[in-house]
């Protein structure tokens, strides 16, 4: 309710809310200067007609400060009107949020030593003056003086900052400022420290003036000891009740934009700063078991197609893009697997497989799928890339050198085939259960490529497609035009040289050596 009239003229006035409201709110600056005014009053004896000619005065001065510091503030308004008035780019949104944030402390740190120079000591003079005091009443007076402009200082800077928050809850619709940006603004510890103070000295004056005190100077001086002493202690402990679980907080929160979901936040109060805690907690419990499904899904599906998957670019309804597809199948798997025991089936292929997806990963493609002892994987989908055909064949004899040629992945020999041409990219399945994948007729080849390794004796076999479309240089031999199972038209073949002239291995001899001595060094 307290904000409800500011957001109500914000949304009358439009462009000229933030100089009609400043200047409202300026006008307080006379409310401040009539009640000292009358505060004197009941400290010093004098006619009315003497207090209210010194009240002319000050006003008038009053009038004088705050028309000079209008003048001064107003360019800092022109940001914040312009972004009102429809000037949306990025470095005007920026503009008018730094500038309605910094108002008020711009406001009153500017404008705070101008009233104590014209119009606290040019008053006081008047009032030595007007009312016949002496020139030792100057002191008192000019610290009372300095008293109320330290509180009309802080009238000022809390009641522009609540003035200006229906404008940046406009602003930030429009943008998420960063709070550390280099921007003028008071902390909350040194508002509870000179605040309360302050309060505690105003509200001493006027009551020690209501009870019948006929000195100022020793009124002030009372106000001043008790604020900056028992007063003090209360607010500095006030502060820290306040201020330690916001600090907490504020930890908390850094741990968690630096990726640290296991931090949580002491409830160390039962207050609305608990509650708080309380609900950050919960926040954070959610986003760690958001992350724990996210690396869930990352493990059993393509860390970067799960990226593309939750990222707002994803659309389900698939498009039509030119890929290479990779298959590559273990061979003579089927004679291991009949002598092996279902474990060391299973620890060999996932040794493969843990060679094989890295090299897949560093050259920029996906595994679509396992398919038992071989898989799928895919070049230029999601991602774009225009160099798919050489990122896969580079991937395919990085992969015929680390398995075939120097044992790893489980001692089994692996068969690759390779095959560019247009696919269709996107979900596939239905029953609330989808896959990204690739669907076309360049699929169904690259695992015929990869069958025909069998025939050929080679280890990686590509298609004229794939040829083709390579940028870089590769050595290749030609084996012409071969007629592959399941496919209408015969295909043309190309295959690394030598590929074929290795030597063959047992592979059920080879699987299980390596597997012992898996097992072994991890029993050791």
């Amino acid at each position: 309710m307290l904000h409800a009239p500011f957001e109500w003229l914000y949304g009358k006035l439009g462009p000229r809310y933030p100089r009609i409201f400043v200047t409202l709110e300026l006008q307080a600056g006379f409310l401040v200067t009539a009640g000292t005014v009358g505060l004197l009053a009941a400290y010093y004896d004098a006619s009315f007609a003497d207090f209210m000619y010194l009240l002319a005065i000050a006003l008038a001065l009053t009038g004088a400060a705050l028309g000079w510091g209008l003048y001064r503030i107003r360019p800092r308004l022109r940001p914040i009107s312009a972004w009102i008035a429809g000037r949306r780019d990025e470095k005007s949104t920026s503009a008018a949020w730094a500038a309605a944030v910094g108002l008020p402390l711009s406001l009153v740190r500017e404008e705070l030593l101008g009233p104590i120079v014209s119009v606290v000591v040019p008053s006081c003079i008047a009032a030595i003056l007007i009312l016949d005091l002496s020139w030792l009443d100057l002191f008192p007076l000019v610290i009372a003086g300095i008293v109320a402009v330290g509180y009309g200082a802080i009238l000022h800077h809390l009641t522009i900052e609540a003035g200006m928050r229906p404008v940046l809850i406009d602003i930030n619709r429009d943008v998420s400022p960063q709070v550390e940006a280099d921007i003028d603004a008071l902390p909350l510890r040194w508002r509870l420290l000179m605040a309360l103070p302050m309060i505690n000295v105003i509200t001493g004056v006027v009551v020690a003036a209501i009870a019948g005190a006929d000195n100022l100077g020793v009124s002030v001086l009372v106000a001043i000891g008790v604020a900056t002493t028992i007063s003090l202690e209360l607010t500095i402990l006030l502060s820290r009740s306040i201020l330690g679980p916001l600090a907490d907080l504020k930890r908390a929160t850094d741990a968690v934009g630096e990726g640290d979901f296991g931090v949580a936040v002491p409830i160390t109060t039962a207050d609305e700063i608990g509650d708080l805690s309380a609900s950050f907690n919960q926040m954070v419990g959610g986003l760690r078991e958001r992350e724990r499904i996210r690396a869930a899904f990352g493990t059993y599906l393509d860390r970067d197609i799960a990226e593309h998957i939750l990222s707002d670019g994803f659309s389900e309804r698939g498009e039509l893009v030119e890929v290479s597809i990779l298959f590559c199948d273990v061979k003579d798997f089927t004679s291991f697997a009949e002598a092996a025991e279902a474990e060391e089936v299973v620890a060999c292929l996932n040794d493969l497989f843990g060679v094989v997806v890295p090299v897949i990963s560093r050259f920029g493609g996906h595994v679509d799928k396992f398919e038992g002892d071989g898989l799928m994987a895919v070049f230029g989908a999601p991602e774009l890339i225009p160099d798919h055909a050489d990122r896969a064949l580079s991937a395919a004899l990085e992969v015929d050198r680390l398995v075939n040629e120097e044992g790893e992945g489980g001692g089994f020999r692996v068969g690759i085939g390779i095959n560019t041409g247009e696919v269709v990219a996107g979900s596939v399945g239905g029953g609330g259960r989808l896959n990204f994948s690739v669907i076309g007729d360049a699929v169904n080849v690259a695992a015929r490529v990869e069958a025909a390794t069998r025939e050929t004796g080679d280890s990686v076999l590509l298609t004229e497609a794939t040829r083709e479309r390579l940028h870089g240089e590769f050595e290749l031999r030609s084996l012409g035009e071969r007629d592959l199972r399941g496919l209408e038209r015969p295909v043309h073949l190309w295959a690394p040289p030598g590929d074929g002239r290795r030597l063959p291995r047992d592979p059920v001899e080879a699987v299980r050596s390596v597997y012992a001595r898996v097992r072994g060094n991890r029993a050791d």
